[in-house]
């Protein structure tokens, strides 16, 4: 409603703007003509002048310009309508995705808080034993870290500021920051025996350490969620020219291309793994991390099952 508002407006300005412009430009261009065909009166050798030819040429000059002027006034609210438009796209889609942000977010805040609710109230709702009040608290605290976990992330997808996104860097080894994010997500149970570094190239990057390790974290444990229990998950830095590759790779269920592309959509998440836990968060924020350090993020899938994650940044 605001952006077709603001489109209105825009249009009849532009087009107030436009046909006060042109109609200074026509009434210049008669009063030019009139002026100038004043001083070139030319007389015949029979005595008579061309007079009367210059006041037909006036009129017929004045005629085409009003024809002209409204041929231009009938046209031109549709030519400012599409420039207010095109003007109003970036706006308007940042409204949509502003608007999806939102309808997602509170989506994803609502089924947390609903499991804090159902726990604290079945709680109270009578005397429990001490295992039974455990286990609730226990409960309780996972659904807090997780919606700790997602504010954190939506606190860095909000953000547009690349250079606030990437400050703080410093020269680091790749395989540093691979091994430190593999620590961190070889944590959770089981994890750390499906978990595999490989010795790589030595190579250096220029990055905000705790935003690169969160973004290859991220991208690990991805990996180790969507491999299941019995898969395996190798992750790799190397050097490729003047580019240094960090891949993370897994043998699970794979992916199509079409959801290779898609899986760097906010709250995306594919319609085969909706019964795996997750907020449709971690790759974008993985994006918007590498991007903000002027890298490139991608993902494959592999037939016959599947997937590499590859950050691509500038080696140092």
């Amino acid at each position: 409603m605001i952006v077709r508002r603001t489109t209105v407006r825009l249009t009849f300005t532009f087009t107030a703007i436009m046909l006060a412009v042109l109609a200074v430009a026509f009434v210049g261009i008669y009063v030019f003509a009139t002026f100038a065909f004043d001083f070139d009166v030319v007389t015949t050798d029979n005595g008579l002048s061309n007079d009367g030819a210059v006041t037909h040429a006036l009129d017929s000059l004045r005629t085409v310009l009003l024809l002209a002027y409204l041929a231009v006034a009938l046209a031109l609210p549709f030519v400012s309508c599409a420039m207010a438009r095109l003007a109003l796209r970036p706006l308007h889609r940042s409204y949509e995705v502003q608007a999806q942000f939102v309808d997602a977010t509170s989506h994803e805040f609502r089924t947390p808080l609903g499991i804090l609710l159902g726990e604290l109230s079945w709680a109270l709702l009578k005397r429990r034993t001490a295992a039974e009040y455990e286990e609730s608290i226990r409960t309780s605290l996972e659904t807090v870290e997780s919606l700790s976990h997602l504010t954190d992330q939506l606190l860095l997808l909000s953000r547009d500021d690349r250079v606030e996104l990437a400050s703080g860097r410093e020269r680091l080894p790749l395989s540093e920051i691979a091994a430190e994010a593999a620590d961190l997500a070889s944590r959770a149970d089981g994890a750390a025996d499906r978990l595999h570094i490989e010795a790589g190239d030595d190579v250096d990057v220029l990055v905000s350490r705790d935003l690169m390790v969160s973004a290859v974290r991220n991208l690990i444990d991805n990996a180790l969620k969507f491999s299941g229990p019995d898969g395996t998950v190798t992750v790799r830095a190397s050097r490729h020219g003047s580019a240094a590759v960090l891949t993370v790779s897994d043998d699970g269920p794979g992916l199509t291309k079409t959801d290779a592309n898609r899986a760097f959509e906010r709250f995306w998440r594919a319609p085969a793994t909706s019964h795996i836990a997750g907020h449709g968060m971690g790759l974008p924020l993985v994006r918007s991390i590498v991007e903000a350090h002027g890298g490139r993020a991608e993902l494959t899938g592999h037939p016959g099952g599947g997937a590499t994650a590859r950050i691509n940044l500038d080696a140092v």
